[in-house]
């Protein structure tokens, strides 16, 4: 019999999905089963979910026709599940790398009921808090078994369901199931350990409780948490039908849930002010209904009061007590953040008069009307008219020609601006006037801090990229990759977005992840891409000739990224030898990373005129339609250039370097677009013999196609203008 039965019900957790069933399949431990249960998700959870069970044998795919929530569809799961024990985890959290040795021995070694396990809580800033162990056992709990009478202490442990492993069989016997609605481990977890005849602790750290910014029920504020009522009432209805074998929990049991009800009170992320006398008049009416014959242990001090406060019903008190507590804790953070401001001056940023004169005209301008018929553009911190943003404006003007585009780019890129667009210069009073009063704004990037989201203001991210490196806070785990982000600035600009533009289902789920926030995700493919589906014969020829390339040459672009953890770096590439590995009618085009226009030393020198820098060219997309293949490494380059189905070698010659120092969301060594060499020897292999155009290669590029490139049919731009800026609706998602 499989020893543990993992169940992991899935709904809106595409982001983080994948981590929690690598953390699970990862473990040294085969004798082991996932039940992952789509609970009719709307976004990309179920695709991950199939895509797992159709690659590893131990998970079972469970694809739900409507939303049941999660009490419902862990019990689907457990229904399903086959394992002599029940591990239920929550499919936005992770196991702790070789933690399941040490679980699976102690439960055969000591056969519990319940298995209650450690576990941190892990923040967006990649902090961890410690949970409530060492305080419930200041000493080692030991690996025997106990009854919960015999230490009704293990209730002060959090009452979740993913913090314990269950034998299957003492539930089924129990006859024990999840209730629907939220707060659902209320009504499992302590009815458990009180039927519980063994109970264990392994006091390891065993579960990596996420901290979700947005998205999580204890940051989602509305009515609903009103539920955690009938959820207790449960509790004590089946205390009533166990009658005396229980009573002497019902002391500990009632301070727990007195405890729970004031912890969601006093929470501000969960019950709004107009909601909370209603929530505390029914902590008092179940105070007074279950509050045991003898009494129970009330907490001293300050918790102590509020106990006594409900008791009472004295909302006006309790919420006085609330207040001057919140006003303490206020003054303090003020005094801290007072004292950390006294600095000398010689360590403060001198502003320029004309930068806050500049500042001053910006705050004027936003308390005039926002502009309705305005949209401002910019792509890479103001480097010209390109990507996304460029081929959104263009659909804009035809789609919409109401609609006032405006530019923002550098003095020195203002030749580059194509004829008919509007611009304005960075920094100049436009500037500041444009992005004060514009009803849309349109990057690639994030604009700077001081921008304000006003309201009525539409902001749209269409990033630049389908991400290969870690971004956003992932990036927070590699820190020599990071450098000196600001994690806390980067989410306050997150924060602005309304739109996030998503060019396939991978992307969604890691941006989802990386960028924690409320925005509208819409996965309709990169806007810059059209112009690789659309384009004509042509359109090609006259590229071609632009660049002076002859009809019978065969040319490579070769395109690397940029190491942001080696500033000088520059891959071990010799351009005269490839260009030899061409042959006769071969023509290399040489082109570097945007970020490289930061970086003064001049590159290589290049005598032949075969070869070519187009580094200078303002729109990548030209560089790819007269290309016949491509080399790169981990740059975003791959999946644009997949779209039109020509050979793509992916040169990584530090692969295992940048995996561990920058960071990756998945190997591209092991499932590229084509075909792959780790030296410069091997590419120069693969171009003399033509290895790089082989059936093989072009087997692996089908495959990378469909998982990437989908979307991408010549009308991104279109749907992205159609619901941004004419507000229509998308087609509704297949299934659910």
């Amino acid at each position: 019999m499989t020893l543990i039965s993992f169940v992991v019900p899935a709904y809106r957790v595409q982001g983080y999905l994948r981590e929690c069933l690598d953390s699970i399949l990862g473990q040294p431990v085969d004798d082991l089963e996932v039940i992952a249960v789509d609970d009719c998700s709307p976004d990309g959870s179920g695709e991950i979910i199939t895509e797992y069970a159709a690659r590893d044998q131990r998970v079972q795919a469970v694809r739900l026709t409507e939303n049941v929530g999660l009490g419902p569809a862990r019990n689907i799961g457990l229904d399903r599940a086959t394992g002599e024990y029940v591990w239920f985890v929550d499919a936005d959290d992770w196991l702790a790398p070789d933690c399941l040795p040490e679980v699976a021995e102690r439960l055969r070694t000591t056969r519990p009921d319940v298995l209650l396990v450690d576990h941190v809580r892990v923040h967006w800033n990649d902090t961890a808090t410690r949970s409530a162990m060492r305080e419930v056992f200041p000493t080692p709990p030991g690996e025997g078994t106990f009854r919960l009478r015999d230490r009704p202490e293990v209730m002060r442990l959090l009452h979740t369901a993913w913090n314990r492993v269950v034998r299957r069989q003492f539930l089924v016997d129990l006859g024990l199931r999840f209730a629907p609605g939220w707060y659902e481990d209320v009504s499992f977890s302590y009815p458990a350990l009180m039927a519980a005849k063994r109970i264990g602790v392994l006091d390891r750290v065993c579960v990596n409780y996420r901290q979700r910014r947005a998205g999580a029920i204890t940051r989602t504020r509305g009515d609903r948490h009103f539920e955690v009522f009938p959820q207790w009432h449960r509790v004590f209805h089946l205390m009533d039908d166990w009658g005396p074998a229980v009573d002497e929990l019902r002391p500990a049991v009632f301070e727990r849930m007195i405890w729970h009800y004031l912890t969601v009170l006093g929470n501000g992320q969960r019950i709004a002010p107009e909601l909370r006398p209603a929530f505390f008049a029914q902590i008092t009416a179940d105070y007074a209904r279950w509050l045991p014959p003898g009494g129970y242990p009330a907490p001293d001090g300050v918790e102590g009061l509020k106990h006594r406060l409900v008791a009472t019903g004295k909302w006006r008190t309790f919420s006085a007590l609330r207040a001057a507590n919140r006003a303490r804790d206020t003054a303090r953070r003020s005094a801290r953040i007072a004292r950390r401001r006294v600095t000398p001056v010689a360590r403060r940023n001198v502003r320029r008069a004309r930068d806050v004169l500049l500042r001053e005209y910006y705050r004027a301008e936003l308390r005039r009307p926002v502009d309705p018929s305005l949209a401002v553009y910019a792509a890479y911190w103001y480097r010209g008219y390109s990507c996304n943003p460029a081929a959104i404006h263009e659909a804009a003007r035809r789609l919409a020609p109401q609609i006032r585009g405006v530019w923002i780019v550098r003095r020195d890129r203002v030749a580059a601006v194509p004829p008919g667009v509007e611009y304005v210069v960075a920094g100049t009073p436009a500037y500041y006037r444009v992005l004060a009063r514009a009803r849309w704004l349109i990057n690639n990037v994030n604009f700077p801090d001081f921008v304000r989201k006003r309201p009525g203001t539409v902001h749209v991210q269409t990033h630049h990229g389908t991400p290969v490196k870690v971004m956003g806070l992932d990036q927070q785990r590699y820190p020599i990759g990071a450098g000196r982000m600001d994690f806390g600035g980067l989410l306050r600009r997150v924060d602005r977005w309304d739109y996030s533009i998503s060019s396939n289902s991978f992307s969604t789920q890691m941006w989802d992840r990386a960028y924690p926030a409320t925005y509208t995700t819409l996965e309709v493919g990169y806007p810059r891409n059209d112009r690789l589906v659309t384009a004509t014969t042509e359109e090609v020829l006259r590229l071609r000739a632009d660049l002076g390339i002859g009809l019978a040459e065969k040319v490579v672009l070769y395109a690397p990224t940029h190491r942001e953890h080696l500033r000088n770096y520059r891959p071990p590439f010799d351009p005269e030898l490839f260009l030899d590995a061409l042959g006769p009618t071969g023509r290399l085009l040489m082109r570097s990373h945007y970020f490289h226009d930061r970086d003064r030393r001049p590159g290589p020198t290049l005598e032949r005129e075969r070869i070519l820098d187009v580094s200078s060219l303002q729109r990548v997309e030209d560089l790819y339609l007269v290309a016949d293949a491509l080399v790169t490494d981990y740059s975003s380059a791959m999946f644009d250039y997949a779209v039109l189905d020509r050979p793509i070698v992916l040169y990584t010659p530090d692969w295992e370097a940048y995996r561990l120092a920058r960071g990756v969301y998945f190997d591209v060594t092991r499932e590229p677009p084509g075909a792959v060499a780790m030296t410069f020897h091997d590419l120069l292999d693969l171009f003399r013999s033509g290895e790089y155009r082989s059936d093989a290669a072009a087997k692996t590029r089908e495959q990378f196609r469909a998982r990437f490139c989908g979307l991408d049919d010549g009308h991104a731009a279109e749907r992205v203008v159609r619901q941004v800026f004419l507000g229509e609706r998308p087609p509704p998602r297949p299934g659910c």
